[in-house]
Parts: C-alpha cells; structure tokens; sequence
C-alpha cells in the first residue's frame, strides 16, 4: 500500500508552489530536487479485521488527512512541524500509506500527528520524515497485503463540492490510491487562492474521491484542472495519468 515515489505534474504552475517551474517538487524530469534530502509524508490508515473501512471512505479520508497536515498552522510559518514540511516540498513529494490495527494503532495514535475519521474509517497523517529516518513504531507496520472493497457503489458526487476524479483504467491497491488521492488534493490546494484555502479549511475540507466515467477521462486530463501522473515506481507504467483534481473554484478558472 505504497505510493514512493509518486510524479504529481499539475495542469499550471501552482499558485503556492515553488514559482520556478524547473525547480518544482512537481516537474518529470530529474532536477536539483532529486539531489536534496528526501522525505516522505507518513498516512496510517485503521483496518481491523473484524471492520475494515469502506475503499472510498478510506481514499476520501487520506485526502482529507493531508488537506489537514496542509493547512494545520504547526506546518507553517514558525510551527513545530514547518521545517519538515519545508524540508519535503523541497524534495520529491512523497507519502506513503502503512495500515495498523489494534496494538499497532494505539502506538502510532501516541506519535505526534493528527487523526482524521471519515464516515468509518480513520487515517492518522504525520508531519514529514526522512526516506529512511522512520519512527520505528510507523516502520514495523506492513505497507501491502489488505485491500479495501466498497461493499456498494459509492453515491454520486455532489457537483457543488471538490471531487477527485480516479482514472477508471487503472487497477490500484487501496494505500497507492489512497495516496494518489493524496496527491490531488494537494495540487488543489496550491491552486487555491489563500482566501478559498481558508473557506475549504472552515468548511472541514469536504470532497469526493470517484472513479471517472471513461467518456470523460480524456475531457478531465486536457480541461486545464491539476493532474497527477505516476512515476512508475510501483504498481502502474511511468507517466500514467491517475487522478484530475476537480474544486469549483478551479472549474471557474479553467473551464
């Protein structure tokens, strides 16, 4: 259930990303950020055997949980965990997904981070480490060998609010979409105006992550809204296109 590393390359240049575009966390093409100390962001999602979440429920929460890491004020300015954030957007972006249960998930809930719960399902997200600097209580915990299924069809999104949209052809693990999903809802906020960030913010960060219906996949990749394209590390062909980042408030300044 891993997602490192991951290419999100989005449609313009983000608004809150680095400005230069050769020296984006984002860019294809090895560059001067390959050269810096990689991180990763840690995502711990809850599955226990007796209960596990809902598939969507859990990419839906994962996107919610770095939306929280995001905008929560110890990642920036003079926060405890601002130079970590620093320190991972200017690398590589990576995030990784690790699942817990039980014993497991109490030891990661006592490590500092943040608990995000969606309507079951609940995904711890921590601030940066280094590639391999992990806390061993996140280390020991398996990265594959549980899917998650949707036991029915996930209800339609609601079109006033920020969807995900999941490239329909792709077959992914649950942990690498949830952090592909992780991936898109972070283009999207960089795209967003400081102002919409906070409305977003106030709001409890709302969205819907849903596969996108074949006919319009071509549409969603070439309207101008952030896409996020696989390196091919893991799972999928390099420079697959895996989810388009869909907020109204883009929509205005895209299509």
């Amino acid at each position: 259930m891993t997602n490192d590393p991951t290419t999100p390359v989005p449609a313009s240049v983000p608004a809150a990303a680095p400005a230069s575009v050769p020296d984006s966390p984002f860019r294809p093409e090895p560059g001067d950020r390959d050269l810096a100390p990689q991180f990763v962001l840690p995502l711990v999602v809850r599955i226990e055997r007796a209960a596990p979440p809902p598939r969507t429920d859990a990419l839906e929460t994962a996107a919610r949980a770095v939306l929280v890491m995001l905008g929560d004020a110890r990642s920036t300015g003079d926060g405890e965990w601002a130079q970590a954030m620093r320190d991972w957007q200017d690398a590589r972006i990576r995030k990784v997904v690790r699942r817990a249960r039980g014993a497991e998930w109490r030891r990661a809930e006592a490590l500092p981070g943040v608990t995000v719960t969606g309507k079951s399902a609940e995904v711890r997200v921590f601030p940066p480490v280094p590639l391999d600097g992990w806390p061993k209580d996140l280390a020991r915990l398996q990265v594959s060998g549980t899917d998650l299924d949707d036991p029915e069809p996930p209800a339609d999104a609601d079109p006033a609010a920020p969807v995900l949209w999941m490239n329909p052809g792709l077959d992914m693990s649950a942990g690498k979409a949830m952090a592909q999903a992780g991936h898109g809802a972070q283009l999207a906020w960089w795209e967003l105006s400081d102002g919409e960030r906070t409305a977003w913010r106030d709001a409890g960060f709302p969205l819907s992550v849903r596969a996108a219906d074949p006919a319009r996949w071509t549409d969603l990749t070439t309207g101008g809204l952030p896409v996020v394209r696989d390196a091919g590390f893991t799972e999928i062909a390099p420079g697959s296109c895996t989810v388009v980042a869909d907020h109204p408030a883009l929509r205005r300044d895209h299509r």
